[in-house]
């Protein structure tokens, strides 16, 4: 029986700089391909090449921007089980990865083990934008998450305080609604109550 392995989210990472060089990287392919080949070869334009890429994937197949030589594979299609699931959990903490790569591109492909991943390997997190960009899940990338994190909330900074307000407003909205249902309902059983 494999136990589930622990949540890790090191928070020394979001505060600490990048340790380098990278010496193994491992990518949660969890969005389009090409968005993926884009980020990687942005990626390496940056850091270099000198370093493997080891995939999280559930998709088939290898991105063109790896080498196959040098890139192992976790398919996720392959864990059908929870223990299985929790089993390659338990193999990525334990490969020790220094960096997390993963695909934010606003598609809803692998989003619970982008979550998981985050959680349980103690890595520092890059994050590859729908753009191919990317940037470094910490502290000194503060206001890039908070932008990255409104647009995909959907609130703009110029919608924002519409939004917000919508947003406070709805709990009184559906009470008010409510409430003037309920009375309608009230005064009809009222009424038939009288007419017999």
């Amino acid at each position: 029986m494999v136990c589930p392995p622990a949540i890790h989210w090191d928070v020394r990472h979001f505060f600490r700089r990048l340790k380098l060089p990278i010496t193994r990287m491992l990518i949660v392919e969890s969005g389009s391909r090409l968005v993926l080949e884009a980020g990687i070869q942005q990626f390496r334009a940056v850091f270099g090449d000198r370093f493997p890429i080891d995939l999280l994937t559930c998709l088939p197949g290898l991105p063109g921007a790896l080498d196959p030589a040098t890139t192992r594979v976790f398919r996720v299609t392959q864990c059908r089980t929870g223990a299985e699931q929790r089993g390659l959990l338990a193999q990525l903490r334990a490969a020790r990865y220094p960096v997390l790569g993963m695909v934010c591109s606003d598609e809803p492909v692998m989003t619970l083990w982008k979550l998981a991943a985050a959680l349980v390997v103690p890595a520092k997190v890059v994050i590859f934008n729908e753009n191919s960009d990317f940037f470094w899940v910490d502290w000194r990338h503060r206001q890039a998450i908070r932008q990255f994190l409104l647009v995909r909330a959907g609130i703009e900074d110029d919608a924002a305080v519409r939004k917000l307000a919508q947003l406070a407003a709805f709990p009184f909205i559906l009470a008010y609604l409510i409430l003037y249902a309920g009375w309608v309902h009230l005064v009809r059983a009222v009424r038939l109550a009288f007419r017999h």
